[in-house]
């Protein structure tokens, strides 16, 4: 199984989605970070299972897992030894925010 790595931006995205879910109900920021890890280890082991994130430059695959229970999903590039989390997206929020974040 790849090694799957967070960027900067997806670990502060995943620590205020769960600060703002636990200042609503106890255990819920542990029920969100319990489901984002599910999803994590679901397209660790099937990446190819996850739907591509449209409109993105060819030469790069951006793919995407839901997470279970909350409206968000872990956009990820499958490279040749990681899978590298590019965001912890909500899905409300404007499409494609992060997409900037490929340039690097």
């Amino acid at each position: 199984m790849p090694t799957v790595t967070f960027e900067p931006e997806a670990e502060d995205e995943l620590e205020a989605a769960m600060a703002w879910y636990e200042q609503r109900v106890a255990g819920l920021g542990l029920r969100l970070v319990l489901a984002i890890d599910e999803a994590v280890t679901h397209l660790a082991a099937l990446p190819q299972a996850c739907s591509e994130v449209p409109r993105v430059r060819a030469s790069v695959v951006v793919r995407r897992a839901r997470v279970a229970g909350f409206p968000y999903s872990v956009a990820f590039v499958e490279l040749e030894h990681e899978l590298r989390v590019i965001a912890i997206a909500h899905d409300k929020r404007k499409p494609g925010y992060w997409l900037k974040r490929l340039d690097r």
